[in-house]
């Protein structure tokens, strides 16, 4: 899970609390990322495009993990609230800051979002649904209340340090979300795929070391069963061989190392286990259509656009 997020993570997740009475109703467009919402008080909906409105509760999370656009709002109708949407950024900016109040109505929240690299995203975090609901009423996810609750505190006022802490309880709160979901079975292959000690093991042993020399019969000793039952279970579970899926993981290391570091491909061939530069050149040319360096190339000028501040 640590290296399926990774792999895929942006840039600096951001967050807003926003207090809000009465009629209101925000929409927020499908976005290259994930996107969440923790209520802390009150109650609201959720009306995913394309998707059965979602009520939300007190202490409620509910994660969007594709990015999918979506409205919030007072109501549950998709037609009032399709025509009296507010871009979310215009709404936090017309609404200013918002100050508790004794309006039983009121509705306290956190919205946030992270920017994630979907060209090379890992099966664990594709398979997830549009929509990760967590009521506060479902399961007991301790660690997942414990960070919103330091969300909300660090998000409440100016605090020392603050500029360091959100960023990283934003991450941790991303990690329990899917931990949760997990924990409370919802979740698809993959959940068979890290409860199995077959295919678990070996893939603990690929992800922990992937330059390592492998080789089926090595990887099938490290596992503790035979070659065959390895590429039996693997392969039913995983949807490839345990070679195949070696290649595709070193890959995307690969891919990684290139967006986010200034290695030379020297080094990076030598973390993600191949030879030589051109070995690496090679494969990933192979890969992704494209040359090493022309990926990082592209990759830095998506990540300066993306930064730019965007037009008043």
């Amino acid at each position: 899970m640590s290296d399926a997020i990774s792999t895929v993570r942006l840039g600096r997740p951001s967050s807003n609390r926003v207090r809000v009475s009465g009629s209101w109703c925000t929409r927020l467009a499908s976005y290259d990322g994930a996107g969440f919402h923790v209520v802390l008080e009150g109650s609201c909906w959720l009306l995913p495009d394309g998707g059965a409105p979602v009520s939300l509760g007190a202490g409620d999370a509910v994660l969007l993990p594709h990015g999918t656009g979506h409205v919030i709002a007072d109501s549950p109708s998709d037609a009032v609230a399709v025509e009296r949407a507010v871009p979310f950024e215009r709404w936090l900016d017309e609404s200013g800051p918002r100050r508790p109040s004794s309006d039983s109505g009121e509705v306290e929240m956190l919205c946030g979002k992270y920017r994630l690299d979907r060209s090379r995203l890992h099966p664990l975090m594709a398979e997830l649904p549009k929509v990760v609901h967590l009521p506060n009423r479902m399961g007991n996810h301790p660690e997942l209340r414990a960070v919103i609750e330091l969300l909300g505190r660090e998000l409440d006022g100016q605090r020392p340090g603050s500029c360091v802490a959100v960023p990283n309880l934003l991450d941790l709160f991303l990690v329990y979300m899917l931990r949760s979901w997990m924990a409370e079975g919802r979740a698809g292959a993959w959940s068979a795929v890290l409860g199995d000690p077959v295919a678990s093991a070996a893939l603990r042993a690929l992800h922990t070391d992937p330059s390592a020399p492998w080789t089926n019969d090595r990887l099938a000793t490290e596992a503790g069963v035979s070659r065959p039952t390895l590429a039996r279970r693997f392969t039913t579970l995983v949807g490839r061989p345990p070679m195949a899926y070696l290649t595709w993981w070193r890959l995307t290391l690969a891919a990684t190392l290139l967006r986010d570091t200034p290695d030379p491909l020297a080094t990076i061939a030598r973390r993600v286990g191949y030879g030589t530069p051109y070995a690496l050149s090679h494969a990933f040319s192979r890969e992704f259509g494209t040359s090493p360096g022309r990926y990082r190339t592209e990759a830095a000028e998506r990540a300066m656009t993306e930064d730019l501040p965007e037009e008043p």
